[in-house]
């Protein structure tokens, strides 16, 4: 798990991680049996998978363990890229179970995540901020306006692009919290 979360992540910062993914897990559920969703047995575990990693990864990459795991030497640019690229395959996930045939739709929000992700890493420090904040601003309106939603995963694209070109690629001076007392 300490490749996965970081080192050293506190029983807090895992329980926070957790309990997002799990939140994220039984609105997911609620919401699909309230507004009736004519999925699968197949795609709500699929839906479920994608709410968990992206509820649970949006607290993980921004916990300082995770921010000491992902930003420590060594870790530079081409790291940071590789590990967004990765993330393609959960666009896969959406265009094989919710969008077939809409190859479209995962080239321009992959397309638009690398451009960011590449842009941002590419900028001074100081810069890297504002600009993921902007590319997470047009990356919720590309979702809001520009692609066709997908019924019950309206809230994916946002939540992937925040979990990784904000929380994941901004370096910070990650925090260490003192040692729990006895």
């Amino acid at each position: 798990m300490d490749r996965f979360i970081g080192p050293g992540a506190t029983r807090a910062e895992v329980a926070l991680q957790a309990g997002a993914g799990l939140a994220a897990v039984a609105l997911l559920l609620a919401y699909r049996a309230a507004a009736e969703l004519p999925w699968t047995a197949v795609q709500t575990i699929i839906a479920a998978l994608l709410a968990l990693d992206m509820a649970g990864g949006v607290v993980t990459n921004a916990s300082a363990a995770a921010k000491r795991w992902y930003h420590r030497p060594g870790q530079g640019a081409r790291q940071h890229l590789l590990f967004i690229a990765a993330h393609g395959v959960q666009l896969l996930l959406v265009l094989a179970f919710f969008r077939p045939g809409d190859g479209l739709y995962v080239a321009v929000a992959y397309g638009y995540l690398l451009v960011c992700a590449a842009g941002i890493v590419a900028l001074p420090r100081y810069l890297q901020r504002p600009a993921a904040m902007l590319a997470w601003m047009g990356g919720l309106l590309l979702s809001l306006y520009g692609l066709p939603p997908v019924a019950g995963l309206e809230w994916f694209l946002p939540v992937f692009y925040l979990k990784l070109l904000v929380c994941h690629l901004l370096r910070e001076d990650p925090f260490t919290p003192p040692p729990a007392k006895a």
